[in-house]
């Protein structure tokens, strides 16, 4: 018997006395998003020359995403006519086999079954209707469907997408978001090629993309711009529920048709169509989730909850809606070490930004201290909510109406128990010259005081009577998103008309409060160097400390961030039923976003009373830094001893003026698209498109800057800009699953909103520095190529390489620059547009079932991936020794191995990156460099039967601390964070 297998589903076939069956039909040019996506009205474009039947069934299913079975004896020695043009798979089918005596049967799940038996003269007229089976067709025929689910039909589900996409991309489907260790859809992002993810509370957060910060990708939810409640235009892509999402698509080449904006790429979420749904009505999911990472924090439960639901009804055959609720309740508590940086001002220029330190070890070159370090332990609980609503209403084949809705939220509440280190005495504000010493110099040479330095930094100490700082906190925030749209699309013969309104609007309200008291031990000790994990140790345990409240308390918030945006689309595509040009579509796009601040804060004034002992109580966590006890304690009833009743009563706090900042951005948006296909091009298919699009866009930036110590004045600074995109896409298809894929094209990613503010904040004391946003910033601007060879050898098999080139003309970093106001002199830090330089990559990506191996072993397989990146592109500091850019990892590296097999699957996950630059925090001028992470993930999961399932997943594994360094140098630490493992076990309900 000879057998093709097709990708999506096997299948087994008895029709009488039929012998050997040959199983045909590749998966669609048009990706499948959800199941059910071929349906039978949808149109597509054939260009077969007359060949044999056999071949010619073959290149149908190629085009049309249809699985076609037939006997060898049917179709030997038949020919089939040319068929070229656009046409829906019913009207393509009865084109090939007309005048010949064959009919076709399909079944519900889109298997076309070819049969002898001349079809109905009605059938012939090229309707969408199906061709009723013939007399002979009606003969018994026994259709056994063994259908491939789970990871295996995630993979192929995937591979769809990409092998049919005239672009370069990645994708993932409905089915694998569920089968890896998902909390947020970062985590499953981040494992396609050349995608990282940075890490926030012990969840993966954004996405860096080939190389490329968060701030050079764009996210969109049905291909939609949406609002985000970060201070720039990042998308924290924790805040989206996975269980809400049917697919993600990550586009690395541009097309006019795409929204502008991602210069490393453009990550698109797409929630369910109702209509187009195939599967249970109901879905129920919950169970527990426990993180291990606050098991040591007392008073403190580490488990959580994530539990969803989903209802997908068609009303009838045209109208169908779809409505979703998640929870989750997350108790992912950790510990955390912080460095405060030293005082560099070759790294921060110019002087004054940073001064000099001594010469400790008096051989004339200067030596840098650290200004303190702090260990936090974080008492966490996480709520987020959401709900997801959709309807789609199809009443002809020529309209289609598609509304859809989400709703996200997140509430925050950490309590933080803190010890900061050296606040007062590890750092000094004078050069030393050999002979007149900072005026700390004296602690690092009294008696009984050591130091150790590398590269002339103190990387280790003993002092004495150094600062010791309790701090005992709160933070909150809540955050809140709502994205919807209306998509109304008609088509006739020749045109297409599509037009989507959309809103969305996000908002962060977020405070933090910390009572404060300070104690001096006899001496203190130090190392956090390069390959150690940090240690501190004092000459008293905390409790023994006297506890005086003698410093202010802290209250910042609230703090207000909100971000709204309105878009509306027109898309209209011309079918030229032409060779080679098969159509043209252009459009125009408008939106109008506007994202503001505002900021609080106060400082209760200490009133030097002692906090009596029973209100302490000291704890060590056992990961993690090697530090004294941390304290903890009611902070409320500790506050009232401290600075009094109602200390933190919000009608004390003040407005931040230098906070306050609004930035409205009008973009206007305009393409053109000319879409190509040809036959026998070097032996291939060759399918493609050339474009342009334009993208005019206003900015108007309001804000509050600081003059002097105490005056502030208003000012409004506009701002616009127009840039010129064209962009070429080609795609060679040899058959037999091998791919070339080639791109051109200019792409742009408009600044950070927040960077744009027009306000600027100047400090009340030495050293006199300030902060201000840019608002007559420049975007990113690149020119890239892509150039990918793709062969998709067995169902889920591929082995792909992908290079990129990126030409960058503009990018925005920090500079810090000398300004006098009332007299003083300033070193204020502001974006600025730079120069350019290149970025270059390779990626390669191996997956496959181990259809080679005996036995039980074929039923493992494997999906990896690694990506190499590299590039001259520098931040701007430090001004000595600049990091590089914002999301560079050189190497990064996936490796899965799955498990399928009847009711169970597994999968262990491997994932790696080497240091890259971060911006840690909502400051992007903060840049630290991340070094590299290993994580391992393990999922697995049994089903019972179709409606019962249950799911246990571990990630993290293997504990993998993050570990930060500022500077550019691995011995000034950064962060030092312990987030521990997470495990889930879920029940899965469907009926």
């Amino acid at each position: 018997m000879t057998a093709y297998r097709p990708r999506g589903h096997r299948h087994s076939l008895c029709a009488g006395a039929a012998s050997a069956i040959l199983l045909t039909g590749l998966a669609a040019a048009a990706p499948a998003l959800a199941q059910g996506q071929a349906a039978v009205a949808q149109t597509y474009e054939f260009n077969i020359p007359a060949k044999d039947l056999d071949q010619a069934l073959k290149a149908f299913g190629d085009r049309s995403n249809t699985q076609v079975l037939f006997t060898k004896a049917v179709v030997q020695g038949r020919k089939s006519p040319a068929l070229r043009g656009r046409y829906t798979s019913a009207e393509a089918l009865n084109l090939l086999l007309k005048g010949s005596d064959l009919n076709y049967q399909r079944t519900a799940s889109n298997v076309v079954l070819i049969r002898e038996g001349a079809p109905p003269a009605s059938s012939m007229a090229g309707s969408a209707a199906e061709a009723p089976a013939s007399t002979a067709a009606q003969e018994s025929v026994a259709l056994d469907e063994v259908v491939v689910t789970g990871v295996r039909k995630s993979l192929r589900e995937a591979l769809d997408v990409k092998r049919g996409s005239d672009k370069v991309v990645e994708a993932i489907s409905a089915k694998d978001i569920g089968v890896l260790p998902d909390v947020t859809i970062a985590e499953s992002i981040a494992r396609l090629p050349g995608v990282n993810a940075t890490r926030d509370r012990g969840n993966d957060s954004q996405a860096v993309v080939r190389g490329l910060g968060a701030r050079l990708v764009l996210g969109t939810i049905n291909g939609r711009e949406v609002a985000s409640s970060e201070p720039d235009r990042n998308v924290r892509w924790e805040i989206y529920p996975s269980e809400v999402v049917s697919g993600v698509q990550v586009y690395k080449s541009q097309s006019a048709d795409l929204i502008a904006g991602g210069v490393a790429a453009t990550i698109n979420i797409d929630t369910i169509a109702p209509l187009d749904y195939k599967g249970p009505e109901f879905v129920l999911r919950a169970g527990p989730v426990f993180y291990d990472g606050g098991k040591d924090i007392p008073n403190y439960k580490t488990t959580g909850y994530r539990a969803s639901g989903s209802w997908v009804h068609k009303i009838n055959d045209d109208l169908a809606v779809v409505l979703g609720v998640t929870g989750q309740r997350q108790k992912n508590g950790y510990g955390s070490f912080t460095g405060w940086g030293y005082n560099d001002s070759n790294a921060r220029p110019p002087a004054g930004a940073s001064d000099y330190s001594s010469d400790l070890n008096r051989d004339g070159v200067v030596d840098y201290t650290p200004w303190g370090a702090q260990m936090s332990a974080s008492r966490i609980d996480q709520k987020r909510t959401g709900v997801s609503g959709g309807l789609q209403y199809k009443p002809t084949d020529h309209f289609e109406l598609k509304a859809d809705a989400l709703y996200s939220k997140i509430k925050i509440t950490e309590v933080q128990d803190q010890t900061v280190w050296g606040a007062n005495n590890w750092g000094n504000w004078n050069r030393g010259d050999g002979t007149n010493t900072g005026w700390n110099d004296a602690d690092y040479h009294a008696a009984g005081s050591s130091f150790t330095l590398v590269d002339n930094t103190v990387v280790a100490a003993t002092l004495p009577f150094s600062s010791v700082q309790t701090v005992l906190a709160k933070y909150s925030e809540d955050k809140d998103l709502f994205a919807g749209g209306l998509n109304g699309k008609w088509t006739s013969d020749q045109w297409t008309v599509a037009a989507d309104v959309s809103y969305s609007k996000a908002k962060r309200t977020n405070t933090w409060k910390a009572v404060r008291f300070e104690a001096w031990p006899s001496w203190t000790s130090f190392d956090w160097r390069a390959g150690k994990t940090p240690t501190i140790t004092t000459s008293q345990d905390s409790l023994s400390l006297s506890q005086t409240a003698d410093l202010a308390g802290s209250h910042d918030g609230p703090e207000h961030l909100n971000d709204e945006l309105k878009a509306a689309a027109l898309d209209v595509t011309r079918d030229l039923q032409g060779s080679p040009f098969k159509s043209f579509q252009f459009g125009v796009r408008a939106s109008d976003r506007t994202k503001d601040h505002t900021s609080f804060s106060f400082a209760p004034s200490a009133t030097g009373a002692t906090v009596p002992a029973s209100l302490l109580s000291a704890y060590k966590l056992d990961d993690g830094a090697d530090v004294p006890a941390l304290l903890t304690g009611d902070i409320d009833a500790i506050a009232a001893v401290a600075y009094g009743p109602n200390a933190f009563a919000l009608s004390n706090a003040t407005e931040e003026l230098a906070e306050r900042w609004s930035v409205n951005e009008k973009v206007y948006e305009g393409y053109g698209k000319l879409n190509f296909a040809a036959d026998s091009v070097a032996g291939a298919w060759l399918t493609g498109n050339v474009g342009a699009r334009v993208v005019h866009t206003e900015t108007s930036s309001d804000g509050m800057q600081q003059d002097t110590a105490s005056a502030f004045s208003a000012v409004t600074v506009d701002n616009d800009y127009t840039d010129f995109l064209p962009s070429a896409n080609s795609k060679l298809d040899f058959g037999d699953g091998k791919v070339l894929r080639f791109g051109l094209a200019k792409v742009i990613a408009r600044p950070p909103l927040d960077e744009l503010r027009a306000s600027r904040t100047l400090a009340n004391w030495a050293p006199w520095t300030g902060s201000a946003g840019n608002p007559k910033l420049k975007p990113f601007e690149a020119w890239q190529l892509d150039a990918s060879a793709e062969w998709y050898f067995r169902p889920e098999a591929l082995v792909a390489a992908s290079y990129y080139y990126k030409d960058v003309d503009s990018y925005i970093g920090w500079k810090q620059s000398p300004a006098a106001f009332g007299g003083q002199t300033y070193t204020v830090a502001s974006p600025a547009n730079g120069g350019g330089g290149y970025i270059q990559g390779l990626e390669l990506t191996f997956q496959t079932p181990f259809f080679f191996l005996p036995g039980p072993l074929s039923k493992f397989g494997i999906y990896s991936n690694y990506a190499y990146v590299d590039s001259d592109l520098k931040e701007f500091s430090p001004a000595n020794n600049p990091l590089s850019m914002t999301g560079l990892a050189k190497n990064t590296a996936t490796v899965d191995l799955w498990y399928a097999n009847g009711p169970i699957e597994a999968r262990l996950g491997w994932k790696y990156h080497s240091p890259m630059t971060v911006i840690y925090g909502w400051n992007g001028a903060d840049l630290q460099t991340l070094e590299s992470e290993k994580t391992l993930d393990f999922s697995s999961s049994y089903t019972f039967n179709d409606h019962v399932a249950v799911r246990f997943q571990v990630n993290n594994l293997t504990n993998e601390a993050l570990r930060m360094y500022r500077d550019n140098d691995p011995n000034r630490i950064g962060r030092y964070d312990s987030y521990g493992r997470r495990y889930l076990v879920d029940v899965t309900l469907k009926f």
